[in-house]
C-alpha cells in the first residue's frame, strides 16, 4: 500500500499540459468529509472508521465510485478533480488508481467546504481560464443519472450565455423533510438554451417540522449542493465572500506545477480559517445567484444512516449487509 507522502507528491504536482482548447466543462467532486453522522452505519458494514464516501452501501462499489461514474457521462476524468484530504490517502489509493483516474487535490487540512470548493476552482482557472465547472458531492445518491446528467450538461450550456450566474441544483422534494437544506425560487429569470432559471429568493437550512412543511407547500426546493459556474464568476465570488481565503489560495499559482507546490498549498492552509461554502457564499447575498429545477429523478443526500436506510428499503432490492445487521425492516 502507498504511503500518504507518496500519494500526496505524485498527485499533488501533476500539471497537465496546456490545450488549445479554453472553455471546456470540469468537473469538482468533493471527498474530503469525515461522514461523522453516517459513522455508526459505517463501522457496522465495513468494520472500520472509513469515510462514508469510501463505502460500499450498494453492489460492490463506494458512494465516490458510483459518483465519479456518474459524472463522467457529462465529463471525461481527465478534466475531473476529487479533493479529498492527506487523512484519506489511503481510502483514495484504492480507488483511484490507472490511466483513467481523475485528478486528486489533497488539502493538508480540512478548512471546510469553502476551501474544498475554492481550492480545485483556483487549480482549474491557472489551466484553462475560460472553464465551466460543475460541482458535486460523492455521498449523494441518484437513480436516474442520464437524466439527472443531462440536467447539468443543460446549465453548462445555458451558462455560456449567462456567465455572470451561479446556477445552483434544486431537487423537487417528496417530504417534509427538516434534515435538508431548502431553497425558495424567486423570479423567473427566463429561459436559457431551454432551461428555465429562477432567482434565489432566500435559504432554509435544517429548518423547523413547520417551517418544512411551509417550504413543500410553498414550491421550494431541496439544496442538492450541485450547481455549475463560470470557473471566473467563481473564483470571484471567493474573493468577494472570503477574501482572506481567496488570498492564500491565489499565493499558490506561481508555484504551480513546480516542485514547490506542495509546499505553497501547505502555507496557505496553515493559517486559513475554516468556513462553510453554504453560509459563507451561497447564503451572503451573493447576486446572480440562481435556481433550476432538476427533472423529477429520484435523489438523496446520504447523510444519515435513517436516510440510507429508508431509501434502500424503499427501492429494493436489498444490499446484503442489510439482512445480514438485521436492518431490512
Amino acid at each position: 500500500m502507498n504511503q500518504p507522502k507518496t500519494i500526496d507528491r505524485k498527485l499533488l504536482n501533476r500539471v497537465d499540459t496546456p490545450s488549445p482548447m479554453q472553455g471546456r466543462l470540469w468537473a469538482v467532486v468533493l471527498a474530503g468529509g469525515e461522514g461523522v453522522r453516517l459513522r455508526p452505519l459505517i463501522r457496522r458494514v465495513c468494520g472500520d472508521e472509513r469515510p462514508k464516501q469510501y463505502a460500499p452501501l450498494i453492489g460492490s462499489q463506494s458512494l465516490l465510485r458510483r459518483t465519479l461514474d456518474r459524472v463522467a457521462l457529462v465529463v471525461p476524468p481527465e478534466r475531473t478533480l476529487v479533493v479529498t484530504v492527506r487523512g484519506h490517502a489511503k481510502y483514495i489509493a484504492e480507488e483511484l488508481h490507472g490511466p483513467s483516474a481523475p485528478h486528486v487535490l489533497v488539502q493538508p487540512e480540512n478548512r471546510g467546504t469553502a476551501a474544498g470548493i475554492l481550492f480545485p476552482a483556483h487549480w482549474i482557472q491557472w489551466r484553462d481560464p475560460a472553464a465551466t465547472v460543475a460541482v458535486f458531492p460523492s455521498d449523494h445518491f441518484v437513480l436516474e443519472e442520464e437524466v439527472f446528467t443531462g440536467h447539468v450538461r443543460e446549465i453548462a450550456n445555458a451558462i455560456r450565455t449567462r456567465p455572470e450566474w451561479i446556477v445552483l441544483l434544486g431537487a423537487r422534494p417528496t417530504e417534509a423533510d427538516t434534515e435538508y437544506g431548502w431553497i425558495e425560487p424567486g423570479e423567473p429569470l427566463g429561459t436559457s438554451g431551454g432551461v428555465p432559471l429562477y432567482g434565489v429568493r432566500r435559504f432554509w437550512e435544517k429548518p423547523s417540522a413547520e417551517t418544512a412543511c411551509a417550504c413543500l407547500a410553498a414550491g421550494c426546493l431541496w439544496n442538492t449542493l450541485v450547481f455549475v459556474a463560470k470557473i471566473g464568476r467563481l473564483v470571484e465570488a471567493g474573493g468577494q465572500c472570503v477574501p482572506q481565503l481567496h488570498a492564500r489560495l491565489a499565493g499558490i499559482a506561481p508555484f504551480a506545477g513546480t516542485e514547490d507546490e506542495t509546499w505553497a498549498i501547505q502555507q496557505a492552509y496553515a493559517l486559513a480559517r475554516s468556513a462553510n461554502f453554504s453560509r459563507a457564499i451561497l447564503e451572503s447575498g451573493l447576486p446572480r445567484l440562481a435556481v433550476s429545477k432538476l427533472p423529477r429523478v429520484t435523489w438523496s443526500d446520504w447523510g444519515t444512516p435513517e436516510r440510507v436506510l429508508r431509501t434502500l428499503r424503499r427501492l429494493g432490492p436489498l444490499p446484503d449487509w442489510m439482512a445480514k445487521l438485521n436492518l431490512s425492516a
